[in-house]
């Protein structure tokens, strides 16, 4: 009975993991993000602004040399997918860091700071292990690209032709 119930566990564990979730949960989704303005946003009413829309989610911040070395390929995506939503999600330490990072390596695109980083609900969703870290959502609202760390990344490009 136990090696029975020892492979199930093992099969349940293998078809499980490595399953990328397609919706925010609840938490994420209400989750509180600061604007450049510093007003307190959740997720959910960022991502509804622009329904009907493919969204890149970039997680980054300006300590971060990958992070600044990859601005570059996404400034491409930029230009060959104009129609597309940039949103930039900061792990910076602080506020002031945040926006001296954005002037200073003139980042285009909407911002938003997370408060509690990594900890917060939107971090812990993503499992956040490695920044930069980017995302696609689909115009249906589904998250079709949920954890590459390279802007020219084939699956990130694959997201936003469609």
């Amino acid at each position: 009975m136990k090696q029975i119930l020892y492979s199930l566990l093992i099969t349940l564990g293998f078809y499980s993991c490595g399953e990328d979730p397609v919706q925010f949960n609840t938490a994420a989704l209400n989750d509180t993000l600061v604007n450049l303005e510093g007003d307190n946003v959740s997720l959910k009413s960022i991502l509804e602004q622009h329904q009907g829309k493919n969204i890149v989610i970039d997680i980054w911040a300006s300590w971060c040399p990958d992070c600044i070395k990859g601005m570059s390929k996404v400034t491409a995506l930029q230009n060959k997918y104009p129609e597309a939503v940039y949103l930039f999600f900061s792990l910076d330490r602080g506020v002031p860091a945040w926006k001296r990072g954005i002037k200073k390596y003139n980042v285009v695109g909407e911002h938003y700071f997370l408060p509690k980083g990594k900890k917060s609900p939107f971090g812990s969703f993503v499992n956040i292990s490695w920044i930069p870290r980017y995302m696609a959502i689909n115009k249906a609202g589904e998250i079709v690209v949920f954890n590459v760390i390279e802007a020219d990344d084939k699956k990130l490009i694959e997201a936003l032709k469609n």
